[in-house]
């Protein structure tokens, strides 16, 4: 299988089946990832480094407004999207087989979990699985220790609370924390009160 089919199958939302050329792809594609990912989080390394080394790992140009602070963890890495301007703290794991896009100006703080992918509810499908992109509008703040789970969009000017678990869909300019994740305030910014 090439990476182009098997992004076709994700982007169409069709579960992975176990023992398929597709579940045996997402794992060669898993051990290119971590060979990535030890590259990155080995030693210290410069921000330009870092940002050619994750370029490299998503198959993307090269960000030089990223900055990123290791370790990172990804299983994937083909399926992620940042933006201009992002900073995405240490001890982050995005498994971004069902696709990450993440909006201009994000904050994501340390050891936040993106999960694209569920496995199926039926014992005996359980090692099939069924991937769902994670959107994140521009301007969010996701805290330190955030789950975002499969499906999930997230507006702009959001912020997600150290902690949380997002199950659902978050609007624009909210505040959202707990478990699972529920507004918790609306953000008027200076610009709209004047």
């Amino acid at each position: 299988m090439e990476l182009t089919e098997y992004l076709n199958l994700i982007r169409h939302g069709e579960k992975i089946k176990a023992n398929t050329d597709a579940h045996k792809f997402m794992h060669e594609m898993s051990e290119r990832a971590r060979r990535y990912t030890g590259n990155m989080n080995s030693g210290y390394k410069e921000q330009e480094e870092l940002r050619s080394l994750f370029a490299e790992l998503t198959g993307q140009p090269k960000n030089e407004t990223l900055c990123i602070f290791p370790p990172f963890y990804t299983d994937f890495g083909m399926n992620i999207m940042i933006g201009e301007n992002v900073f995405i703290n240490e001890g982050c794991c995005f498994q971004d087989q069902g696709g990450i896009e993440i909006g201009d100006g994000c904050l994501i703080g340390q050891q936040v979990v993106f999960a694209t992918l569920n496995h199926d509810l039926e014992p005996e499908n359980r090692a099939d699985m069924i991937p769902a992109p994670i959107k994140v509008g521009k301007r969010v703040w996701i805290g330190a220790h955030a789950t975002i789970l499969s499906g999930v969009t997230i507006g702009d000017n959001a912020v997600v609370a150290a902690g949380a678990v997002v199950t659902k869909d978050v609007p624009a300019n909210v505040v959202v924390g707990g478990v699972p994740a529920r507004i918790l305030k609306r953000i008027e910014s200076e610009k709209e009160q004047e």
